[in-house]
């Protein structure tokens, strides 16, 4: 098995828990992490049937790490940007899996747009996203301009973006920004419990469904509704659609098998 450096990877009952793991330096992102996550969101994609992103300590992830490669001033950002993140962030939105971003407290510039990759972000009630780029005369990137207008509309984006100013998990829940703030309290629990379910749902479908969804920024209605026709004919191929119909008429939860 791969041994990381800068994260961990535990995969249990078909569930991967990757966890950023430089709580001294809050979880910052340098070149090695992100080397270290693109690889094991791959594995966990051929390993598992759910994949959570949190973090060790108290903070999520406090965004790049303005210490690596000496100088931040002199960075290469574009290069950093395309040859380093851009993988991590494709392999997070390619990830065949379902994938849940469990946000245990501060998410700040790419660590925000990180955890907001994923396809569902739960946050506890104690964290906070924080778009602090043009603090340092830079613009939201890792995918920021664009998640942030599709999740919570342009008028909220361009406020986050230009005050970055911190948006609790609360206001991010409200606003559409994630799916659910819980209460710090039980947290890990409540994560840990959504993504079992996953684990032990119709995962080819989970698959095509996130196909379907990503798909629909570009598409007009009719071919969306060509691609909704394809996708749902995989899925009835496939053993999980069986057992899920005669699970129904036999009024008993349904074993899913992932195939």
């Amino acid at each position: 098995m791969t041994e990381y450096q800068t994260i961990t990877l535990d995969i249990v009952d078909d569930v991967a828990i990757l966890r950023l793991d430089r709580p001294e330096k809050m979880n910052a992102l340098n070149t090695q992490m992100r080397a270290e996550i693109t690889d094991a969101v791959g594995r966990a994609g051929r390993q598992a049937r759910v994949l959570v992103l949190t973090g060790n300590g108290k903070c999520f992830c406090s965004g790049q790490d303005l210490s690596d490669s000496g100088t931040a001033a002199n960075m290469d950002l574009e290069r950093v940007l395309r040859d380093e993140y851009e993988p991590m962030l494709r392999a997070i939105g390619d990830c065949p899996v379902p994938t849940i971003s469990a946000v245990n407290g501060a998410a700040a510039g790419a660590g925000a747009n990180l955890a907001l990759a994923a396809d569902v972000v739960i946050a506890s009630e104690s964290a906070y996203f924080l778009q602090a780029f043009t603090r340092i005369g830079l613009i939201p990137d890792a995918g920021g301009t664009y998640w942030l207008p599709r999740q919570m509309g342009a008028a909220k984006a361009m406020g986050a973006a230009l005050f970055a100013e911190p948006v609790s998990a609360r206001q991010a829940s409200e606003w559409g920004m994630i799916w659910e703030a819980v209460p710090e309290e039980g947290f890990a629990d409540h994560w840990q419990a959504r993504a079992a379910h996953l684990a032990k749902g119709p995962t080819v479908a989970y698959r095509q469904l996130k196909e379907a969804i990503c798909s629909s920024w570009a598409n007009d209605y009719n071919a969306q509704l060509d691609l909704e026709a394809r996708l749902q004919g995989v899925c009835g191929t496939t053993r999980d659609f069986k057992e899920g119909v005669v699970a129904f008429l036999e009024k008993r939860p349904a074993k899913y098998e992932g195939r």
